[in-house]
């Protein structure tokens, strides 16, 4: 009787057992999925964040354009009657378009028919055709600017046509069109996203990874009633279809879950971007751990916790050195073109610089192996000398330019400012001598002061102070580096008694695309001020001087 009573015992506590087991399985799991479902939310607003960051950036870059050509004195002439100079400004154009990556850049008049157009050679040229019909030009011509994403006419290629007007609001005589298409962006989005898609205000989607969705209405929009005639002319389609997105994950996936879309503004366009992710291989990660965990707890629990830590640490870690790395890499890609366009210009010059001292080497060997064989071995023992100092010397201009041209410029250390100074000669060498210029430096005291800084940036800003300087200046007129010690501070200032610069142009000196040369982009200021400010110091022009001054604020090495 006592087993028997006895039995009934053991199995209520297995029963009992049992279900605390599986309702510790269940709630477990509850728990880890709606963690898993916050963290991807949490990781879908950060990458829809990235996304909107990145397409904003690459708005902005042609948002300057059309209004800075808006005021170009050879635009406002053609708008205005000179015809004469259409062909001319239609080469321009086509530079600028491939410069800066637009689809097109194109001028307009008043009555919106193009005068000159980036692709005038191309069977898809828009010169001779009008736009009056386009909203963008007829608001631009009333307000002074405006933006439409719509289906080129020609190109029959979807894009984002900025515009602004030439001319004051009381008498406008054109306007001035840049069309931006989204190519490249759209391919990114389709190998790094399960899908990304951008709308407008009215709920339209413009931009997408998935081809089938653009031009389609989401329910993101106000319901308002559309016009069909209008819609086929911005969008080739007269009824847009509704969007309907997949609701769960692809089929045989091991949790199915609904899928998360992150949405986040674009300003100022008025566009919501949308980034859609797939929490199963999230969750089922989540679930599969939790189970280990409960499994597992009462053997290893301080192991569990301590490796559920670590591995949480080592996660964040790594998606903070990601995320630091791209960071420093997008920051550097401009830094790195201007560091080549450098090189670039310069590189005749230093091909000179060790053209000469080659020859000389030749001669001094060729001369050294005569003297050597008729007994002359002091003679030939200074000859060798002489090719051991030109080797040297060219040892010297070859590390300085693998140094200035390295991708990643390096750690900040501390250096005298006399290095930068002398790296920078050393690049432009030729060119001041074939200029027929004379640099004068300062004191050898004030060149040993040291900074802590990177070498390379630093570098990089002096020479494209000097480029500017040798531009500037005619043979005979004075360039000069000056030091100036400050408590806190060195200031090197780039002087040249050159032609200056003109009053009208010191507001827009370090503002994108100003700039005074046929072929520049009027980027060099803007990326040597930025590369001063990240290097917590600055980059100025003094206008209180008697010559064009450059100044260069290094933060001092305690």
């Amino acid at each position: 009787m006592k087993g028997w009573r006895a039995q009934p015992g053991r199995l209520a506590a297995i029963a009992l057992l049992v279900a605390l087991a599986l309702f510790a399985i269940i709630k477990t799991d509850d728990v880890m999925r709606a963690n898993a479902l916050v963290a991807e939310e949490e990781a879908a607003m950060d990458g829809a964040a990235i996304l909107a960051s990145s397409l904003s950036s690459e708005l902005d870059k042609f948002s300057l354009l059309p209004l800075a050509l808006a005021e170009d004195p050879q635009v406002k002439a053609l708008v205005a009657g000179d015809r004469d100079a259409a062909r001319a400004l239609d080469r321009r154009l086509e530079t600028l378009a491939s410069q800066s990556d637009a689809a097109a850049i194109y001028v307009m008049d008043a009555q919106g028919l193009t005068l000159a157009a980036s692709n005038h050679a191309l069977p898809t040229s828009f010169v001779n055709s009008n736009y009056a019909f386009r909203s963008y030009f007829r608001e631009a011509m009333d307000k002074g600017s405006s933006t439409q994403f719509a289906l080129g006419t020609v190109s029959r290629k979807p894009g984002l046509y900025i515009a602004a007007r030439v001319g004051p609001s009381n008498a406008p005589s054109g306007v001035v069109a840049v069309k931006v298409e989204f190519d490249r962006t759209e391919e990114n989005w389709r190998r790094a996203t399960r899908g990304v898609y951008v709308t407008d205000r009215e709920g339209v989607v413009l931009l997408t990874s998935e081809e089938a969705w653009r031009f389609h209405l989401t329910g993101s929009g106000p319901a308002a009633p559309r016009d069909p005639a209008e819609d086929l002319r911005q969008f080739g389609i007269a009824e847009l279809p509704r969007l309907e997105l997949p609701l769960a994950g692809a089929s045989g996936e091991i949790v199915q879950v609904p899928l998360v879309e992150a949405q986040q503004a674009i300003g100022p366009a008025g566009w919501d971007i949308h980034l859609i992710v797939d929490p199963g291989p999230r969750v089922a990660a989540a679930l599969a751990t939790g189970r280990l965990i409960l499994v597992s707890i009462a053997v290893v629990v301080l192991a569990i916790v301590f490796a559920l830590f670590a591995a949480n640490r080592r996660r964040r870690a790594h998606e903070e050195a990601v995320v630091a790395q791209r960071t420093r890499t997008l920051r550097e890609q401009l830094s790195q073109a201007n560091r080549l366009a450098t090189l670039g210009q310069i590189s005749a010059g230093v091909n000179h610089e060790i053209g000469q001292p080659v020859s000389a080497i030749r001669v001094f060997a060729e001369s050294g192996s005569k003297l050597v064989a008729a007994g002359k071995t002091g003679q030939a023992v200074q000859n060798f000398g002489e090719i051991v100092s030109l080797a040297d010397r060219i040892g010297a201009i070859t590390s300085e330019l693998r140094r200035f041209g390295r991708r990643q410029p390096g750690e900040k250390r501390i250096v005298a400012i006399g290095e930068i100074i002398d790296g920078a000669l050393l690049l432009l060498r030729d060119r001041i001598h074939s200029h027929g210029r004379d640099i004068d430096l300062p004191e050898e005291d004030l060149r040993r002061v040291t900074v802590e800084a990177e070498h390379v940036r630093l570098e990089q800003v002096l020479v494209n102070l000097l480029q500017n300087a040798l531009d500037a200046t005619d043979f005979g007129e004075r360039i000069a580096i000056e030091i100036e010690l400050l408590p806190d501070a060195v200031h090197l200032h780039v002087v040249d008694e050159g032609h200056g610069i003109p009053a009208a142009s010191l507001e827009t000196l370090f503002h994108p695309f100003a700039t005074s040369k046929d072929d520049g982009l009027g980027l060099g200021l803007v990326i040597a001020r930025d590369i001063m400010r990240d290097l917590s110091g600055d980059l100025v022009f003094d206008a209180n001087r008697q010559h064009t001054t450059f100044t260069m604020i290094i933060p001092r090495h305690r």
